[in-house]
């Protein structure tokens, strides 16, 4: 007796290995605009494992925040210029788990525990595989979950924390090794802990704000104040590097509750609209009585 469901996915698969790739014998240059800044997000990625063999930590960092932000442009960029496609999905995912999830976890390891022996070194590459396996099911939970339909509110938010964020995130040791407080590299148990609660952040079906909607339209007023705000950001980024990433990352983690309870309060408030009942300080709904005429 055959599995109905592996037939269904058998078909899927062969219907899918048949699609071609480009429907059109040109394809237009602004299709493929978004998948360059893919290829130096890739790029910059292998580049930082580069640099962390060569123990040049700082510039790994920054290569890895640099493909974060390209991360961030393509996507938008492609949704600007109506050039989503599913070849770029699948560019965007392979470039994803190589810049942020191998690099951050060798970056990781080798700044981390080059010099430390025995079963603590087996513990911290342990803790870093976890973490780029985590990585790589967060991605392929993400590509099966895009044709999902959901309401617009829940584009705000993430299923789990996503993949740049891990990377950012994961690398919050070393920006504290930065600032010399104290000696990061000394409690190399604490920092594979970290990195495992990490992974757990990404394989978590905690929802975690986005921002998506947040930036669809800015008022008038705001477009000056936004780009001067852009810029300062940029200006303290490049000037304190180590405490502006702290920062950002200990401020991304508080607002973890925050979404999960704005989230929470959404679902609340939809179940409460499908059921008829009315938000506080709205007038209930009055329901009318029809009769049939026909039988009077």
């Amino acid at each position: 007796m055959t599995d109905p469901i592996a037939e269904r996915l058998e078909d899927e698969t062969r219907r899918r290995r048949r699609r071609l790739m480009f429907t059109h014998r040109k394809i237009p240059v602004r299709m493929i605009a978004p998948n360059l800044f893919t290829l130096l997000s890739l790029c910059a990625g292998v580049t930082a494992i580069r640099m962390a063999f060569e123990s040049r930590f700082e510039l790994a960092m920054i290569l890895v925040v640099l493909a974060a932000l390209l991360d961030g442009i393509d996507g938008r960029l492609a949704r600007a210029l109506k050039a989503q496609s599913r070849f770029g999905a699948e560019l965007d995912s392979l470039a994803d788990f190589v810049a942020f999830g191998v690099a951050p976890a060798l970056i990781v390891f080798t700044w981390a525990f080059s010099g430390v022996g025995g079963a603590l070194r087996g513990f911290g590459w342990i803790a870093l595989l976890v973490f780029a396996c985590g990585m790589g099911l967060r991605l392929a939970r993400f590509n099966a979950m895009i044709d999902v339909e959901k309401p617009k509110w829940q584009s705000n938010y993430f299923t789990g924390m996503p993949a740049p964020a891990g990377a950012l995130v994961v690398l919050l040791p070393m920006y504290l090794d930065g600032l010399q407080l104290f000696e990061v590299r000394a409690y190399p148990f604490l920092i594979a802990l970290y990195t495992l609660a990490m992974a757990a952040l990404l394989v978590s079906t905690l929802p975690t704000f986005s921002g998506k909607l947040l930036g669809e339209r800015i008022g008038r007023e705001w477009v000056l104040p936004v780009l001067i705000g852009i810029a300062a950001f940029i200006g303290i980024l490049v000037t304190y590097p180590y405490a502006t990433m702290s920062a950002v990352v200990v401020g991304y983690l508080a607002l973890i509750p925050l979404s999960i309870r704005h989230f929470a309060g959404h679902k609340r408030a939809e179940a409460a609209a499908e059921a008829g009942i009315p938000r506080p300080g709205e007038p209930p709904r009055v329901v009318e009585m029809r009769t049939d005429q026909s039988k009077r």
